[in-house]
């Protein structure tokens, strides 16, 4: 007999079988002499009080074994596919779109303008230790997009968009851990996540698609409704390319392309994102706030049942939305620019989530008139916003990769750090006021944000924390309209703006289901 049985228990049951059996027999009152199989179905943590508990669904076998769960795709040979689209760009919605094509009988050609894996991670080095950013392959750049650098977060609320149970058996059956399917909070983690995406690219190769690294969409030209061909720049020159369809999958930061297609005439639209800082504790504090810990031993005692803690807030600041956003426990701040003369900010961590600090984007909600200054840039209003921030940034912080930062509660009140902290961030920090960074519209904002999250979270706003400066690329802040069914661009019935990039997605899980959603709309 078979049977799921929803259980409550500490953490320390939960990492052990036999004591976890025992609550099972004990709930389902099961006879001692019969046999018992289990398996976690789904788990949580439940850290509201003192005592911390673990949810888990339990799928319990009781006189039999458990039956095994094979994971099955329907990828199909289509090197000889009268059907074809290109897909410019190789993060996870351009990947999806690509692994979704091989279901439909649909040849994928996906161009990247970046590295592969393996060459992309001396650019990477060259921006941590040089402090040389490769406008080409960098952390937004390369194969997987930014994604791959990331922390591997694989939650999503968009469960209405697509199949997310789908997208996250793929992963697992590219190479990630099947937790993923367990936990209510999935990651991967940036040291496992570079493998498994080369073995999406060892997949769409092996049953026919193509994949074309250091080739950068330069140009399209489109006749009526329709895009006719694009233009591409390689190492072995220009090259125009004839198309049937086009999945667009750029990611957040491909600025060019939004203004190629401003330069076209092709509609966009401005659109609300939100910027901010790189706040960052030491993870031991946040683990002692988190579960409730009276002292360093407590932490320690704790920690080798659960996870490095994670923490999400949100505060309301006269209709302005201040909160967290892709907080990492245990993790790094990564230097994201895609230029020389800017400095961006964004954080991930290792599957282990084993690092000394935790580091999380603290972010203030823009809405369009905030770029009213910009007007005269159109659609691409708050993009130019973007742009002066993180050239600010970059000049603040010395014209480098060296980012500008603060003691928090120096931040708050006003005044100069005159020393900071440890930090992750590798290319180094600069102490400076963050507030004429940030400038008049943001900092108001975020001090209050800061403080409130200090009334939340007691001992969160403390001067062993710093900001870095600045979260710049949480969203684009430009949308690519397209048709609400049928997903293509109202202009041109070939061209599907697809993903974070044109403002549908906001993840890595959102933006494989996008691209899969694209992929379904391409010959109906």
């Amino acid at each position: 007999m078979q049977t799921k049985v929803q259980l409550k228990v500490s953490p320390q049951t939960a990492v052990n079988e036999q004591l976890l059996k025992e609550e099972v027999k004990h709930q389902l009152q099961i006879k001692e002499n019969s046999t018992l199989f289990i398996k976690i179905l789904k788990r949580s943590i439940d850290a509201r009080s003192r005592k911390i508990e673990i949810n888990l669904t339990v799928l319990a076998a009781i006189d039999e074994a458990l039956p095994t769960e094979q994971i099955d795709v329907n990828y199909t040979d289509v090197s000889s596919s009268t059907k074809s689209c290109h897909i410019i760009g190789s993060g996870p919605a351009g990947l999806f779109a690509a692994l979704r094509c091989l279901e439909l009988g649909i040849q994928p050609i996906v161009i990247e303008r970046g590295k592969n894996i393996k060459d992309r991670r001396r650019d990477l080095a060259a921006i941590n230790k040089e402090q040389i950013v490769n406008p080409e392959s960098n952390y937004c750049f390369g194969e997987g997009g930014a994604g791959t650098y990331s922390d591997g977060k694989l939650y999503t609320r968009s469960n209405k968009r697509g199949d997310i149970d789908k997208i996250l058996k793929a992963f697992v059956y590219h190479g990630a851990t099947e937790e993923i399917l367990i936990d209510a909070h999935p990651h991967i983690g940036t040291n496992k996540l570079p493998q498994l995406i080369e073995k999406i690219r060892e997949t769409i190769l092996k049953f026919g698609g193509e994949i074309r690294f250091n080739t950068k969409l330069t140009d399209l030209k489109t006749e009526k409704d329709v895009i006719r061909s694009i233009r591409v720049l390689s190492e072995v020159g220009e090259e125009e390319i004839p198309i049937q369809k086009l999945i667009l999958a750029t990611g957040h930061s491909a600025r060019d392309i939004y203004e190629l297609l401003n330069s076209k005439n092709i509609l966009l639209e401005a659109k609300p994102f939100a910027l901010g800082v790189r706040a960052e504790h030491p993870q031991e504090l946040i683990d002692k706030i988190q579960y409730h810990c009276g002292n360093p031993q407590e932490v320690i005692e704790k920690r080798d049942f659960l996870p490095a803690a994670s923490y999400s807030m949100v505060h309301q600041v006269k209709g302005r939305g201040v909160y967290s956003f892709c907080m990492c426990p245990g993790g790094i701040i990564a230097p994201c620019a895609t230029a020389q003369q800017e400095v961006v900010t964004n954080g991930w961590s290792p599957s282990k989530r084993n690092n000394p600090f935790a580091n999380s984007g603290i972010v203030v909600g823009l809405e369009l008139s905030d770029f009213d200054a910009y007007k005269s840039f159109g659609p691409l209003a708050g993009l130019e916003f973007q742009k002066q921030l993180e050239k600010t940034a970059w000049s603040f912080g010395g014209k480098t990769q060296t980012a500008p930062a603060q003691r928090l509660v120096d931040f708050t009140n006003g005044k100069f750090s005159s020393n900071l902290p440890d930090c992750s961030y590798q290319p180094g920090l600069k102490s400076v006021d963050m507030q004429q960074v940030l400038g008049k519209l943001i900092s108001p904002a975020l001090k209050e944000g800061f403080k409130a999250f200090g009334g939340k979270m007691r001992g969160y706003l403390t001067n062993e924390a710093l900001i870095v400066g600045v979260e710049s690329r949480t969203s684009t802040p430009v949308r690519i309209p397209r048709d609400k069914d049928l997903l293509h661009h109202p202009q041109l019935k070939n061209l599907f703006p697809c993903g974070e990039g044109a403002g549908y997605a906001g993840g890595i899980v959102s933006a494989a289901m996008d691209g899969e959603r694209c992929a379904d709309k391409l010959f109906l």
